[in-house]
């Protein structure tokens, strides 16, 4: 941490531990999240800019807030299934109830996309932020430093591996077992259920004789029938009998994952309330050291909510400002999660999203820890976010120039997503490491505009 950066560094740990110490949890939608983003925009007017705060509707349960519901559905569907074994009539509610969950499973929890948020109970989140006008007025491109308020459901399966924190890889081990097992558990059955739909439709239709026997399906519907009565299917049909009891109590770990109560929710000191503060500190900085300030750039500091509810907050800021000058010549620079020491990376692309991040940004991320010497044990000082997502998503697909920034132990831990991320467990010096790291890159994104003519990231008109 630069010395003369120090005053700033120091500022940011203390929103942390406001944040995650006085406030506390902050779920998507809830009243705390909504302190949160009072208390950033009280500082914001402390230093003379006024803020703006844009509200939007979200359904925190229907995306990854709502994964037990996946484990009600497989254990609702494996006792259905010991039933539909004597009422076979059954396996046709079953099996679109199935296909169904499924499809909301991987839609909305997976993939993130926002189908199924009409059928949830919805609150009103918010986004908002401050901007930094040049002194003269003359803004030819906008720099976007985003976090996000909101903190996530405390994970069980997380939390209770803090009894291995001297040996975390025996926790993920354990973790990874249960979360796998109900993983599987909750695919057999629902696929299963799916499958007997199938199998007691075309059966129906044959003994039926809906179909002409020349005809496909009746063809494939005397095949079904006749295969019913073979004896390998039968005997699948035996083991089957017991499989549901296995599935309802693989099922229960997938209940289980998400805490329901806000009061345990996580405190979010690292997730996220060090991205919150770095883009404010950094904001203030230019603030007070105009001098220093890159030229001709808008600066805006933005605090977004609902990220861990699939992103949501990302999605209506970009959605919000699509066609206006926040976005039209912009660079984002999303930071998430500055804590770990030994783990400054770039993430640079979300694989479930399938979103590849910028590799201007990325260069520019590298090279600055390279120069302030900051080691990684992340190989390159680079990441893929292997589940989920992060606010760079949205921003790339709005056409906007981002990366996500972090420093953040990538391998599952006891504090990630859970009660236990506190501010006690790391330094004042990372935040500080972190604030410098992003000063580097404004400094490396002011140089690449002044060399293309302040004509850089141009968005493609819309049509």
């Amino acid at each position: 941490m630069k010395e003369e950066n120090k005053k700033y560094a120091e500022e940011a740990y203390e929103i942390v531990s406001d944040a995650a110490l006085k406030i506390g949890s902050r779920l998507p939608g809830s009243e705390g999240e909504k302190k949160f983003h009072r208390y950033m925009q009280d500082k914001l007017e402390a230093i003379g800019i006024t803020p703006k705060e844009e509200e939007f509707a979200v359904s925190p349960r229907s995306g990854i807030g709502g994964l037990p519901y996946a484990g009600w559905a497989g254990a609702i569907v494996s006792i259905g299934a010991i039933i539909a074994f004597s009422i076979n009539s059954l396996w046709y509610l079953l099996g679109a109830f199935s296909l169904i969950a499924i499809f909301w499973l991987i839609t909305s929890c997976f993939l993130y996309r926002t189908w199924f948020d009409m059928f949830f109970p919805q609150k009103i989140s918010r986004n908002s932020y401050g901007v930094l006008e040049p002194e003269d007025g003359k803004a030819d491109y906008t720099i976007i430093l985003s976090g996000h308020t909101d903190t996530s459901w405390t994970w069980r399966h997380s939390e209770h591996i803090y009894k291995y924190r001297d040996n975390p890889i025996i926790g993920v081990i354990i973790t990874y077992i249960k979360v796998g097992f109900g993983a599987v558990c909750f695919f057999l059955i629902m696929l299963f259920s799916a499958f007997m739909g199938v199998v007691q439709l075309l059966t129906d239709m044959a003994n039926a004789n809906m179909f002409a026997a020349e005809g496909t399906v009746g063809t494939l519907a005397q095949k079904m029938a006749a295969f019913n009565s073979h004896p390998v299917f039968n005997g699948i049909l035996v083991v089957m009998h017991f499989v549901p009891v296995i599935t309802a109590i693989g099922c229960c770990f997938v209940i289980m994952w998400n805490d329901p109560h806000e009061e345990n929710a996580s405190r979010g000191a690292m997730d996220n309330a060090t991205g919150i503060a770095l883009s404010y500190e950094v904001l203030k900085y230019f603030k007070e050291n105009p001098e220093k300030a890159p030229k001709n750039c808008r600066i805006v500091a933005l605090n977004v909510g609902s990220e861990e509810s699939g992103l949501r907050g990302s999605m209506a800021f970009a959605d919000e400002h699509k066609n206006d000058e926040l976005t039209k010549n912009a660079w984002n620079i999303n930071i998430d999660s500055v804590a770990d020491k030994d783990y400054f990376e770039v993430v640079i692309k979300d694989d479930w999203q399938g979103c590849r991040f910028d590799t201007d940004l990325e260069k520019m991320f590298k090279d600055t820890f390279n120069e302030l010497e900051i080691p990684s044990k992340s190989k390159n000082h680079c990441i893929h976010n292997p589940v989920g997502g992060c606010d760079s998503t949205p921003m790339t697909r709005a056409g906007i120039k981002s990366v996500t920034f972090a420093a953040q132990n990538p391998m599952l831990t006891y504090y990630y997503h859970t009660w236990r991320d506190l501010p006690d467990r790391f330094e004042t010096e990372t935040v500080g490491n972190g604030f410098d790291v992003v000063l580097g890159v404004i400094d490396k994104i002011a140089k690449f505009q002044e060399e293309n003519g302040y004509n850089g990231p141009q968005k493609k008109a819309a049509k």
